[in-house]
């Protein structure tokens, strides 16, 4: 099996490498292609993942080129991971809705539609270029933020792709070991969208451990997901760390403010590791790439794909995919994030009990936005941007709106065709 990965040279992909490497009895991949225009870049992270193999005793061939086509060509999956102007934009995006009293984040509020605006595009254009050189059945799972506008965008398009997050796995990793269950074991209601979820329960063995898990761990739990334990307690749920931006929403600007942006952070933690991956001697994961976000990114990136690929019945997996009836509340063609059956046929999300009216307004508000916001990424338009930033829970007054939206269009400028 081939498997090409569009932004290669990103300093995360050394952990799908090494998920790679530690899954060879499941994954059977006999080559790695990493796609990126950045030739320092790709070629640093691609020289390091070659070594990660080796010194695995993985047999995959490792190639890097700036070439997509004849990269994803023969690919059975292709992962996209990509932040479109780097983390330049990125800084602007965390710090361009400050001047309104609004939240700086780059995937959610103005920041995230301007990632949206930036990335949609590009995006789109490098799936049909896929879908041209490897074939209708090659599998593309995207990893890029805004994830669930992005895989809407892929979907509304006719590709064959499924959106992935972190968040989720994290959580149950974190569960399990609380739980002293089983990696495999802990099964999520995961419910929501992406960066815009609840745990409504936490099965092990066909047994609903979340009333446990509030009544012995919810300071802990609290702690991780900056969420008061008497609000999951009365709501028996455990929120997303990305719901802090909505339920302390003046708290986490106030916090902002006064901190250095997390894009510098990151680019500084970017240099450590491509200084690390050119060190011929190292051979091994760094303990520094812990720094740079994505925990167990390569774990639900590796199983996912083998769901995908490997022809095997269906597997659990917590995906971003089409909602089709699951929230009744929502649009079908609306993308949601949910436990998902998932196999060579696709993922199909798992029906769930009704969802409480304190998390279905949100979801239905959220999804309204998204859905502006892919038009105002497809169609383009100053008004669209407006729009989309009135409609958003975190904006929502007309000023706001209007002073984001000229901000946003003018800082973005460059990477916004129709600006």
């Amino acid at each position: 099996m081939k498997l090409a990965v569009v932004g290669g040279g990103s300093t995360y992909t050394p952990e799908l490498v090494d998920g790679i490497a530690g899954r060879r009895s499941t994954l059977d991949v006999d080559e790695i292609v990493l796609i990126d225009p950045d030739a320092y870049r790709v070629e640093a992270v691609g020289g390091f993942s070659r070594r990660l193999l080796d010194h695995a005793g993985h047999p995959a061939r490792m190639r890097t080129t700036a070439n997509l086509e004849e990269g994803v060509e023969g690919a059975s999956a292709v992962l996209i991971q990509l932040r479109v102007g780097g983390q330049r934009a990125r800084a602007t995006d965390e710090t361009f809705p400050h001047a309104c009293g609004c939240l700086g984040q780059e995937t959610t509020g103005a920041g995230g539609l301007a990632k949206a605006l930036r990335t949609v595009p590009v995006v789109l254009d490098i799936a049909e270029r896929v879908r041209k050189a490897a074939g209708d059945d090659t599998w593309i799972v995207n990893f890029t933020n805004p994830v669930g506008i992005v895989t809407r965008a892929l979907l509304q398009e006719g590709h064959r792709a499924v959106g992935l997050c972190n968040v989720a796995i994290n959580l149950q990793r974190k569960f399990g070991k609380l739980l002293g269950a089983g990696t495999g074991d802990v099964k999520l209601v995961h419910t929501g969208l992406n960066h815009l979820s609840w745990e409504r329960g936490v099965f092990v063995d066909g047994v609903d451990r979340l009333p446990e898990l509030l009544s012995e761990h919810a300071e802990f739990l609290g702690e991780e997901v900056t969420a008061p334990v008497g609000w999951m307690r009365r709501m028996n749920a455990v929120p997303s760390y990305y719901l802090k931006y909505y339920y302390a929403h003046d708290e986490q600007v106030a916090k902002q403010v006064k901190e250095r942006p997390r894009a510098e952070v990151v680019s500084d933690v970017e240099e450590e590791l491509l200084k690390l991956y050119l060190d011929p001697e190292q051979v091994t994961k760094p303990d520094s790439l812990e720094k740079r976000g994505g925990a167990y990114y390569s774990e639900a990136a590796v199983q996912l794909v083998h769901a995908l690929t490997a022809g095997g019945p269906p597997e659990e997996h917590v995906v971003n995919v089409r909602n089709n009836g699951t929230f009744g509340f929502l649009p079908d063609d609306a993308v949601i994030e949910v436990s998902s059956t998932v196999d060579s046929g696709g993922a199909v999300a798992i029906p769930q009990k009704p969802v409480e009216p304190q998390f279905s307004g949100l979801i239905a508000a959220v999804t309204a936005y998204e859905q502006l916001a892919l038009e105002a990424a497809v169609k383009g338009g100053r008004d669209r941007v407006a729009d989309a930033l009135l409609a958003h829970p975190l904006i929502g007054q007309y000023a706001k709106a209007d002073h984001l939206a000229d901000s946003l269009v003018s800082i973005n400028r460059d990477f916004l065709p129709w600006a």
